[in-house]
Protein backbone atom coordinates (compact mmCIF):
# COMPACT_ATOMS: atom_id res chain seq x y z
CA UNK A 1 0.00 0.00 0.00
CA UNK A 2 2.42 3.06 -1.42
CA UNK A 3 -0.63 5.22 -2.57
CA UNK A 4 -0.64 8.41 -0.72
CA UNK A 5 -4.62 8.49 -0.86
CA UNK A 6 -5.55 5.06 -0.24
CA UNK A 7 -3.41 5.16 2.65
CA UNK A 8 -4.59 8.05 4.00
CA UNK A 9 -7.67 6.60 3.52
CA UNK A 10 -7.00 3.07 5.59
CA UNK A 11 -5.11 5.82 8.85
CA UNK A 12 -8.48 7.30 8.69
CA UNK A 13 -10.55 4.35 9.27
CA UNK A 14 -8.68 3.68 12.40
CA UNK A 15 -10.75 5.14 15.23
CA UNK A 16 -8.07 6.32 16.86
CA UNK A 17 -6.09 7.84 14.00
CA UNK A 18 -9.28 9.74 13.45
CA UNK A 19 -9.64 11.28 16.87
CA UNK A 20 -6.07 11.89 17.33
CA UNK A 21 -6.08 13.87 13.96
CA UNK A 22 -3.35 11.62 12.23
CA UNK A 23 -2.23 13.32 8.75
CA UNK A 24 -0.06 11.19 6.43
CA UNK A 25 2.68 13.45 5.15
CA UNK A 26 4.43 10.52 3.12
CA UNK A 27 4.80 6.84 2.45
CA UNK A 28 6.35 4.04 0.24
CA UNK A 29 9.39 1.10 0.40
CA UNK A 30 8.68 0.61 3.92
CA UNK A 31 9.15 4.10 4.73
CA UNK A 32 5.94 6.41 6.82
CA UNK A 33 5.87 10.14 7.87
CA UNK A 34 2.50 10.76 10.04
CA UNK A 35 2.45 13.75 11.62
CA UNK A 36 -0.40 14.70 14.72
CA UNK A 37 -1.56 18.27 15.60
CA UNK A 38 -1.75 19.58 18.76
CA UNK A 39 -4.60 19.81 20.72
CA UNK A 40 -5.44 20.34 24.23
CA UNK A 41 -7.71 17.75 24.64
CA UNK A 42 -4.63 15.63 24.31
CA UNK A 43 -2.83 16.93 27.36
CA UNK A 44 -1.66 14.93 30.17
CA UNK A 45 0.00 17.59 32.36
CA UNK A 46 -2.70 20.66 32.25
CA UNK A 47 0.43 23.24 34.40
CA UNK A 48 2.57 22.28 31.91
CA UNK A 49 0.46 21.62 28.34
CA UNK A 50 2.29 18.85 27.53
CA UNK A 51 1.05 16.12 25.34
CA UNK A 52 0.55 12.53 27.28
CA UNK A 53 3.09 9.97 26.30
CA UNK A 54 -0.08 7.38 25.70
CA UNK A 55 -1.00 10.31 22.05
CA UNK A 56 2.70 10.15 21.30
CA UNK A 57 2.69 6.12 21.54
CA UNK A 58 -0.42 6.43 19.50
CA UNK A 59 1.10 8.04 16.96
CA UNK A 60 4.21 6.03 16.61
CA UNK A 61 2.58 2.65 16.70
CA UNK A 62 0.43 3.90 13.39
CA UNK A 63 3.31 5.22 12.14
CA UNK A 64 5.35 1.85 12.09
CA UNK A 65 2.38 -0.04 11.26
CA UNK A 66 2.19 2.16 7.79
CA UNK A 67 5.71 1.61 6.92
CA UNK A 68 5.43 -1.86 7.12
CA UNK A 69 2.19 -1.71 5.40
CA UNK A 70 4.34 -0.17 2.58
CA UNK A 71 6.75 -2.30 2.51
CA UNK A 72 6.42 -3.90 -0.96
CA UNK A 73 4.54 -7.29 -1.05
CA UNK A 74 2.91 -6.51 2.66
CA UNK A 75 -0.51 -7.14 2.99
CA UNK A 76 -1.62 -7.24 6.39
CA UNK A 77 0.00 -6.10 10.37
CA UNK A 78 -0.02 -6.23 13.60
CA UNK A 79 2.11 -4.97 16.26
CA UNK A 80 4.14 -7.64 18.04
CA UNK A 81 6.24 -5.62 20.41
CA UNK A 82 6.59 -1.65 20.82
CA UNK A 83 9.49 -0.74 22.97
CA UNK A 84 9.25 3.44 23.56
CA UNK A 85 11.98 5.88 25.12
CA UNK A 86 10.59 9.02 25.82
CA UNK A 87 13.70 11.26 25.37
CA UNK A 88 12.22 14.43 26.42
CA UNK A 89 8.08 16.38 26.36
CA UNK A 90 7.11 17.46 23.09
CA UNK A 91 6.69 21.49 23.23
CA UNK A 92 3.09 22.26 24.10
CA UNK A 93 1.61 24.34 20.84
CA UNK A 94 3.59 22.00 18.67
CA UNK A 95 2.67 19.49 16.39
CA UNK A 96 4.57 16.12 16.65
CA UNK A 97 6.01 14.60 13.53
CA UNK A 98 6.74 10.60 13.20
CA UNK A 99 8.87 8.97 10.72
CA UNK A 100 8.69 5.24 10.60
CA UNK A 101 11.20 3.10 8.35
CA UNK A 102 10.91 -0.86 8.04
CA UNK A 103 14.62 -2.33 8.11
CA UNK A 104 14.14 -5.60 8.07
CA UNK A 105 11.32 -8.14 6.91
CA UNK A 106 10.90 -11.98 7.45
CA UNK A 107 8.64 -14.11 6.28
CA UNK A 108 6.48 -13.45 8.95
CA UNK A 109 7.87 -10.62 10.90
CA UNK A 110 8.68 -7.11 9.98
CA UNK A 111 11.19 -4.25 12.22
CA UNK A 112 11.13 -1.51 12.37
CA UNK A 113 12.60 1.76 14.11
CA UNK A 114 10.95 5.12 14.67
CA UNK A 115 11.50 8.64 16.19
CA UNK A 116 8.61 11.22 16.49
CA UNK A 117 10.27 15.42 16.56
CA UNK A 118 7.65 18.27 17.11
CA UNK A 119 7.95 21.48 14.82
CA UNK A 120 10.94 23.05 16.06
CA UNK A 121 13.31 19.96 16.57
CA UNK A 122 12.25 18.19 13.19
CA UNK A 123 13.51 21.42 11.18
CA UNK A 124 16.96 21.24 13.74
CA UNK A 125 17.17 17.43 13.62
CA UNK A 126 17.49 18.09 17.62
CA UNK A 127 16.75 15.55 20.47
CA UNK A 128 13.18 13.71 19.29
CA UNK A 129 10.44 13.45 21.80
CA UNK A 130 10.87 9.59 21.37
CA UNK A 131 12.13 6.63 19.73
CA UNK A 132 10.85 3.08 18.92
CA UNK A 133 12.03 -0.03 18.08
CA UNK A 134 9.30 -2.66 17.14
CA UNK A 135 8.13 -5.98 15.64
CA UNK A 136 5.51 -6.27 13.34
CA UNK A 137 3.74 -9.74 12.01
CA UNK A 138 3.78 -8.97 8.36
CA UNK A 139 1.17 -11.27 6.24
CA UNK A 140 3.62 -11.01 3.02
CA UNK A 141 2.45 -11.10 -0.66
CA UNK A 142 4.90 -12.47 -3.40
CA UNK A 143 7.18 -9.96 -3.38
CA UNK A 144 7.96 -9.82 0.25
CA UNK A 145 8.60 -13.46 0.86
CA UNK A 146 11.45 -12.85 -2.55
CA UNK A 147 12.70 -10.29 -0.18
CA UNK A 148 12.89 -12.03 2.90
CA UNK A 149 14.50 -15.04 1.25
CA UNK A 150 17.25 -13.11 -0.33
CA UNK A 151 16.64 -10.53 -2.81
CA UNK A 152 17.39 -7.03 -2.04
CA UNK A 153 15.70 -5.32 0.13
CA UNK A 154 14.39 -1.64 -0.07
CA UNK A 155 17.07 0.80 -0.28
CA UNK A 156 19.20 -1.42 -2.41
CA UNK A 157 20.85 -3.88 0.58
CA UNK A 158 20.56 -7.21 0.92
CA UNK A 159 19.71 -9.05 4.38
CA UNK A 160 22.36 -9.22 6.45
CA UNK A 161 24.56 -7.28 4.75
CA UNK A 162 27.83 -5.32 6.50
CA UNK A 163 27.47 -1.51 6.25
CA UNK A 164 30.92 -0.85 7.60
CA UNK A 165 32.55 -1.02 10.11
CA UNK A 166 34.28 -4.17 11.68
CA UNK A 167 33.13 -8.01 10.70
Amino acid sequence: MTDKSSAQRFIEAIPHARALGMQLEEIGDGRAVISMPYDARFVGDPATGVISGGVVSALMDTCCGAAVLSYPGARGTATLDLRIDYMRAARPGQRIIARAECYHATRSVAFVRASAHDEDTAREDGLPVATVTAAFTMEAGASARALAEGEAQPGGQKPGAQTGGAA
